[in-house]
């Protein structure tokens, strides 16, 4: 996960490894961008964003076109090529749920329609009324598109298409998404790392493994609990803060007494009055 150390120690590589490219004059030219997602940088292959950061990127793109494919894959984790290939006959707005039935792939550079990757992932996903809403909003964008394109228009019934209509290519998919992470000003991540961050949301939010592999739609359970499991040791944190503070304390173990040690007695005291003979009536004499 991209922690504020993580980023900070991210950031000040970067501009080290950009200032080197830009002064050396055997080099080729180089953009920033190029540099920034070179994935000798990252600390590990597969990033996650944070909520706070995935809410930046999803606030600094609120306004593009393509933010209702961003969103479904945020939020409820699909695939690249199944969120390119998705069609509105798969959407059922009442429902509240989308068929995965097809996907996109790049063949001999060539965008081929075909079956999802695996058997469990042709299933239906249940979908969020913010994320219904979202689509809502995005049909209403893309019919005026079609209008405005008249003839040029190409029908493909895709939900998410270029703006005359035509397929996206999944390969520019994460080059777009590329670009817009880095004009956010974010840690990089690969577009497929957002559906990695959409189960991490689906654990954080308090739903069990088989839901979060359900939603995933992987082929077993299996596959999700190795995946997941240590992916976000955050969350183990949190749900052991979670624990304690459901148990109210008028003491605080480790936090230094007036007397510089722990309380002699519990703060918890008995209706009746204890023997002044007990033991844990006694003080002890300096």
């Amino acid at each position: 996960m991209w922690t504020k150390a993580r980023v900070a120690a991210f950031n000040e590589a970067f501009q080290a490894r950009l200032a080197a490219v830009r002064a050396d004059p055997n080099l080729p030219s180089t953009s920033a961008v190029a540099v920034w997602s070179a994935t000798d940088l990252r600390p590990s292959p597969v990033m996650v964003w944070t909520p706070t950061q995935l809410g930046a990127f999803l606030d600094h793109i609120a306004g593009d076109r393509l933010y209702a494919l961003f969103h479904l894959i945020a939020f409820r984790g699909l695939r690249r090529g199944e969120a390119c290939g998705a069609r509105w006959v798969d959407l059922d707005f009442d429902e509240g749920v989308l068929s995965v039935a097809k996907q996109l792939t790049i063949v001999n550079r060539e965008v081929k329609e075909g079956q999802p990757k695996t058997q469990s992932s042709d299933a239906p996903v249940a979908l969020d009324r913010a994320t219904l809403d979202v689509l809502r909003l995005h049909r209403k964008r893309q019919k005026e598109e079609k209008l405005a394109w008249g003839g040029s228009w190409t029908e493909t019934g895709r939900i998410f298409t270029r703006e005359d209509g035509s397929e996206l290519k999944p390969d520019w998919v994460s080059e777009y998404f590329e670009r817009l992470t880095f004009a956010a000003g974010l840690p990089p991540i690969r577009l497929h790392d957002l559906r990695h961050g959409a189960a991490t949301l689906s654990l954080a939010a308090g739903n069990d493994m088989k839901t979060t592999s359900a939603m995933l739609r992987h082929s077993s359970l299996a596959i999700t609990s190795d995946t997941y499991t240590n992916v976000l040791p955050e969350l183990a944190r949190e749900a052991a803060e979670a624990s304690v503070s459901l148990v109210p304390r008028a003491v605080v173990v480790g936090r230094p007494s007036e007397t510089d040690g722990l309380p002699w007695v519990s703060p918890i005291r008995s209706a009746e009055p204890l023997d002044s003979r007990s033991p844990r009536n006694r003080r002890s004499k300096p």
